[in-house]
């Protein structure tokens, strides 16, 4: 049979109609089947938002069709992670600092369940069918499957340390993870449990919270950065990076590091904190967190460049999240401390609405500091690079030691950082106001906060001499701790067996880590004190040794690696390999079995609040 020339087009309109349809409806329903952690989520008709209000303890409810807020849940201590399970309108939560994943209805803001988990839920995606969700916990660094109609925990799958980001593929046979610290992605098969891959990260790379799987190609995005730890300039030590991973084992080049610091002609930026791909596969956006910044990025499929810069806008302050609507329309970007959720056009990238999505719960002060805290652009930062966040994301600690002029020096978290001044290991700084000294140093190169000159380290107090400065120690001395997830049931008798050595002479423990915070450095005394405890000797790079500043206990089970040098992976190590002589408390006489009790009663820390008994000896001091 004969086509004629107006048939045979017809026929080809329509097969190439059909292709179309066909490509559409794959890429929309690739794209949202399978989920990546995110403080934003988008139901799966595109009708409602979610977006985690980390400082207020709440989730927000948006109307997509009227860009309206329809309410605001309280979930709890700093809530992370959002996602909808499956079709539904009822919506996964991490509450990071409670130890919780809850779930609710967004349509009437009930709480239905509320699921308790070791330490530290950070990510969480959901499975197509919305039967299960999986959650990782930053601590202990496993993943956990939770069976969502009777709201349990089915499975657990180690997955290393300090696992944050999370994605699950389209057809949910396996979930990519990745590590904090380390920038290493596992694949966890879900039919055996089991790491069936792996992707190392470099010994750079750090502060990996967050990956994405492409909706049809096999690759997966994962932002983080690179903190080059022997360069203690800020032209040099803190760079961003998106790495491209193939996802098909043995298949190209596995994992593909891309720069973004000038990505787009000179624009630097810092603090790569979300990634996210366009329904239809072909774009990427990525939001900077330090610089206020959001890349627009053409996906090539070439296995070679992977990624061209299209353009690039400026945000609010300190940009977390980032979503695309299904229908590819509208991408959503999530400003955390200016408490709004702002929409965009995807092809002309104007602005079509801005959401307020939370109040602010900080107060002026507070709030002014945590946006300096954060911000790598004038006057903290002058090249654009790096900001206090680079190394001390919410206060916690980046994992890296870091070969400073004055010698090896593990980054220790700020909790608690207010009740045990002095500051550093070298107790070099008795107020966060002398920071001014290293926001205009080489590390940051600043304009600085200070009009004018300011006071010596260790002298007369540089606070009071700018309200900016007061309000980043406000900010910096306003973390605390968590209760171990170590005790939540009380000591167990090991630690109880471990407690009783650490007080006793027989180790001596307690005559350095004395009082409440288990460290003889308070505030309020004005006393420098440094302990020689052997530890100098293992770096012949130390020009402040060989005492140190003790540092506090309390929060130590989280914290490794240990001692100013970073070289003990582990507390077992801190009491016999680095402590051969004794200097560091009498441990060489311990039995193994009393090793292991001291270890887990140091895990235990704190099993209690210890602000009632610090306020009792008159330990506590305005943070600020």
């Amino acid at each position: 049979m004969k086509f004629s020339t107006n048939c045979f087009r017809i026929f080809l309109l329509s097969v190439f109609s059909v292709a179309v349809v066909a490509a559409s409806l794959f890429f929309t329903c690739s794209a949202f089947a399978g989920r990546s952690n995110s403080l934003l989520d988008i139901s799966r008709d595109g009708k409602l938002l979610a977006c985690s209000n980390r400082d207020s303890g709440t989730v927000t409810i948006v109307d997509l069709a009227t860009h309206q807020v329809l309410r605001e849940i309280a979930v709890g201590r700093h809530p992370e992670g959002v996602s909808f399970v499956g079709a539904s309108k009822t919506l996964a939560v991490a509450v990071y600092d409670d130890d919780l994943v809850i779930l609710l209805d967004s349509l009437t803001g009930k709480i239905t369940n509320r699921i308790d988990v070791f330490d530290e839920p950070y990510g969480v995606v959901s499975n197509k069918q919305g039967s299960k969700i999986y959650v990782t916990l930053d601590y202990p660094g496993e993943v956990i499957e939770i069976e969502t109609v009777q709201a349990t925990v089915q499975r657990r799958f180690p997955a290393g340390r300090f696992i944050r980001g999370i994605a699950l593929s389209s057809d949910n046979s396996y979930l990519l993870v990745t590590e904090y610290h380390s920038g290493e992605v596992k694949k966890i098969d879900l039919g055996s449990g089991q790491i069936v891959d792996r992707w190392a990260g470099g010994s750079q790379d750090n502060l990996s919270r967050q990956i994405t799987i492409h909706p049809f190609r096999e690759k997966a995005y994962l932002p983080h950065i690179r903190s080059r730890v022997t360069v203690a300039h800020g032209a040099g030590s803190i760079f961003p990076l998106v790495s491209v991973i193939d996802t098909q084992a043995g298949v190209g080049k596995r994992k593909m590091r891309i720069p973004l610091d000038s990505f787009i002609g000179t624009r630097v930026t810092s603090n790569p904190w979300e990634v996210e791909v366009s329904p239809d596969g072909k774009t990427l956006y990525i939001v900077f967190a330090g610089t206020d910044d959001l890349f627009i990025c053409n996906v090539l499929d070439d296995n070679y460049r992977e990624l061209t810069p299209r353009s690039a806008i400026g945000l609010g302050h300190n940009p977390r999240a980032v979503k695309a609507a299904p229908d590819g329309r509208t991408f959503y970007v999530y400003n955390a401390l200016d408490f709004h959720v702002v929409a965009y056009d995807t092809t002309s990238l104007e602005l079509k609405k801005k959401i307020p999505v939370t109040k602010s719960p900080l107060d002026r002060q507070i709030l002014l500091g945590k946006i300096l805290f954060y911000s790598a652009r004038q006057p903290m930062s002058g090249r654009r690079w790096i900001s206090c966040a680079s190394c001390h994301p919410d206060g916690q600690a980046d994992g890296k030691t870091w070969h400073n002029p004055e010698g090896l020096r593990n980054t220790q978290s700020l909790a608690g950082m207010a009740w045990t001044h002095p500051i550093h290991w070298s107790a070099d700084r008795d107020e966060v106001q002398d920071f001014e000294k290293t926001i205009r140093g080489p590390l940051m190169q600043g304009r600085g906060l200070v009009r004018g000159k300011i006071n010596p380290s260790l002298g007369k107090p540089n606070k009071e001499l700018s309200e900016a400065l007061d309000a980043l120690a406000a900010y910096s001395n306003s973390h605390e701790w968590t209760m171990s997830p170590h005790s939540k049931t009380g000591l167990s008798d090991s630690a109880k067996r471990g407690r009783e050595l650490f007080f006793s002479p027989k180790t001596a423990c307690s005559s350095c880590h004395s009082g409440p915070f288990y460290t003889d450095s308070n505030p309020v005394s004005k006393k420098i004190i440094r302990h020689d405890v052997g530890t100098a000797k293992w770096d012949e790079t130390e020009k402040m040794g060989p005492a140190y500043d003790t540092p506090t206990l309390l929060g130590v089970y989280r914290t490794a690696p240990y001692l100013h040098h970073g070289l003990a992976n582990n507390l077992q190590e801190v009491l016999t390999t680095y402590n051969p002589d004794d200097q560091h408390g009498r441990t060489s006489h311990l039995s193994a079995r009393e090793i292991s009790d001291l270890v887990e009663f140091l895990k235990s820390l704190p099993y209690e609040d210890p602000v009632p008994s610090a306020e009792k000896m008159g330990l506590i001091k305005v943070k600020n």
